[in-house]
């Protein structure tokens, strides 16, 4: 079984999809000669030819209404845009169409597309390149919003969302994509979508996070437990639809919870979290809920960049002002 990272682990679900599944199309811009902005497409033109690799215009919206059409006539698009930041001219497509799709025709079709784009910031690039707006695609009804935290668990989601029936967003934590490598067996084996994973056991505080937090908040945990503070720490994964039952129940044992997050405080993934825990375990809570997020501005430049991502100091000193509380 070979060690591979985040972004190999992209390329191998791809390969294994298209060749299991001659359905399956992968298009944006680059994607093809180049392998993609970061080659998470890099061999699969060679491999599957150019009426399966489809590089495109740099043309968002097309991309997003070509990704529709293909989807109602019997394809399974996987589209890529270069950054998050880049998506926003696809919106009308992704928002009005895709996700409505079902609705509107009463379930007499639907629309199989994965939107794949990197997300958040830690790369050294400027603004449209290091943004974390999940909560955009959360809020939208008939958008199913995954964000993987590791090689395996991107290998795993991107075949099951490349499954699924209906609209994906798929978020790629950009500073992730060649931070570490992990045994991943090719052996098409999909991970449940809509579940969170435990990541790490603990009994004094629940420690809620998705994409690349999951690094600094596995950080934080270990060092609170040289202080004897153990917390549980949960990888959401799927942002939308939410698994609120595994962090509830988490939240009952520890009775604390901290959510991190990068994207901006304000209307963010944590403020629904933190809000279904106050409404569905206030009575297991030993003290108020906590987010530790990005700030309410712009991603800054590189000086600033590191100071913007929540770090393991921040988690650290949330939680160990949660334990002051009796």
């Amino acid at each position: 079984m070979a060690e591979i990272t985040l972004v190999e682990a992209i390329t191998l679900a791809l390969a294994h999809e298209m060749q299991a599944d001659p359905s399956v199309i992968v298009l944006g811009e680059d994607v093809g000669k180049d392998g993609g902005v970061f080659r998470a497409t890099l061999g699969l033109l060679d491999k599957f030819g150019p009426e399966r690799v489809l590089d495109t215009p740099l043309a968002e919206s097309m991309i997003g209404g070509l990704a529709v059409g293909m989807a109602v006539r019997g394809l399974k698009p996987v589209a890529e845009f270069q950054f998050l930041g880049f998506i926003y001219p696809a919106f009308d497509q992704i928002v009005n169409h895709a996700a409505r799709l079902r609705n509107r025709t009463r379930g007499s079709m639907h629309c199989p597309i994965v939107f794949r784009a990197p997300c958040g910031a830690g790369i050294h690039a400027p603004e449209h390149h290091s943004e974390s707006t999940e909560a955009y695609f959360a809020h939208t009804p008939g958008l199913r919003v995954v964000i993987p935290s590791s090689p395996a668990r991107a290998y795993g989601l991107l075949l099951a969302s490349i499954r699924d029936p209906d609209p994906v967003i798929f978020l790629e934590p950009s500073r992730l994509y060649r931070y570490a490598k992990q045994e991943v067996k090719d052996d098409g084996k999909a991970l449940p979508l809509d579940v969170c994973f435990t990541l790490r056991s603990g009994d004094d505080v629940t420690l809620v996070t998705w994409g690349a937090m999951v690094k600094e908040t596995l950080a934080a945990a270990s060092a609170l437990g040289e202080h004897g503070i153990e917390a549980e720490v949960i990888d959401v994964a799927t942002i939308k639809p939410l698994d609120i039952h595994t962090i509830l129940q988490s939240v009952e044992k520890t009775g604390r919870c901290v959510v991190v997050h990068e994207a901006p405080l304000t209307c963010g993934v944590g403020a629904d979290i933190v809000a279904q825990v106050a409404e569905k375990a206030l009575f297991s809570l030993k003290a108020p809920p906590m987010r530790v997020t990005g700030f309410d501005t712009i991603v800054p430049y590189a000086r600033l960049e590191k100071y913007y991502i929540p770090s393991e100091e921040r988690i650290v000193a949330a939680v160990q002002s949660l334990m002051e509380f009796a």
